[in-house]
């Protein structure tokens, strides 16, 4: 019982933290996104042919969640020069104020878009609230088709939800049927968009991303 109240503290003050976020955030007029999976489902690669394809059209800032090196970060920045990598340690998700110190390095004035890419994990990051306008999971089809009836909290927190890998869908054991149950149960309300980053097939996500960052209007008006 002693350690309710500990709990209950670090959560407040991260909470606290991510309200300043979203006012700087929105202030800047600059929508966020805070991209959820485990490591290996594509979170990466999915960034780096989002920001190849909307070269031009859209702004975005990388803000990439890990335990150790700056690979990731390395990838993205051959693609944006807005791309913070923020390691962890031994910490297994990214908190508000880890994101507050990365928003230092980064020039909002030219952003219109912003994704958080936390540290790969299904649990620790769901609960840590960063500023974001919205939350995105993502699947990969070689995790297996139980993964969103195991961790029904990603699915009841997200906005949309990814599943990467489609490729692979006539190799390996994946039910879609029952996957798509699955997340249809926990949270109907919510879009699924399956895609292959590998096979460039990511339309679906680009159109959603392009429709809810609308550059130059501000990210208050487009949040829920």
């Amino acid at each position: 019982m002693k350690e309710i109240p500990v709990i209950e503290n670090v959560l407040k003050l991260n909470d606290e933290v991510a309200s300043l976020n979203r006012q700087t955030l929105r202030e800047a007029g600059v929508f966020t996104v805070n991209l959820i999976g485990s490591p290996g489902c594509g979170k990466t690669a999915l960034l780096e042919a989002t920001l190849s394809r909307l070269k031009g059209r859209m702004r975005i800032a990388v803000l990439v969640g890990d335990l150790a090196t700056a690979r990731d970060a390395e990838r993205l920045s051959r693609r944006s020069d807005q791309v913070v990598q923020i390691n962890t340690g031994k910490g297994c998700h990214l908190d508000a104020n880890q994101v507050r110190q990365a928003l230092k390095r980064v020039e909002l004035h030219r952003v219109d878009a912003l994704v958080i890419e936390n540290v790969g994990n299904l649990i620790c990051p769901v609960g840590f609230d960063l500023g974001q306008d919205i939350k995105v999971g993502m699947f990969s089809v070689s995790e297996g088709d139980d993964k969103a009836a195991k961790h029904p909290h990603l699915i009841h927190e997200s906005d949309l939800l990814i599943l990467n890998k489609t490729d692979l869908l006539p190799y390996v054991p994946f039910n879609l049927q029952q996957f798509r149950e699955d997340v249809a149960t926990l949270n109907g309300a919510m879009p699924l968009i399956e895609l292959s980053v590998l096979q460039g097939q990511i339309d679906p996500w680009i159109r959603w991303l392009s429709d809810v960052v609308r550059p130059g209007r501000g990210s208050a008006e487009q949040s829920r």
